[in-house]
């Protein structure tokens, strides 16, 4: 398992995220405080705070592919 974090601070990002998600076959999910949402549930994601960063959890063997694809929304 691999943790990154990500900003989805407007409804375009959730939607182009969620659309880039999709097409993987892993698992994702995302923390925010004592929330855990599967990350590919569009209402999911609109149900947490997106004002700050979030954490995503990517379950799968090689991760790389799955970081580069997402590179967009990744913050430091």
């Amino acid at each position: 398992m691999k943790t990154v974090k990500i900003s989805l601070n407007s409804i375009d990002k959730v939607k182009s995220f969620v659309n880039d998600i999709t097409k993987f076959d892993s698992d994702f999910d995302l923390v925010s405080g004592r929330y855990v949402i599967d990350a590919k549930s569009i209402m999911g994601i609109f149900s947490l705070d997106l004002s700050k960063p979030i954490d995503l959890n990517i379950h799968a063997e090689d991760s790389d592919n799955i970081i580069e694809v997402l590179t967009p929304y990744i913050v430091e």
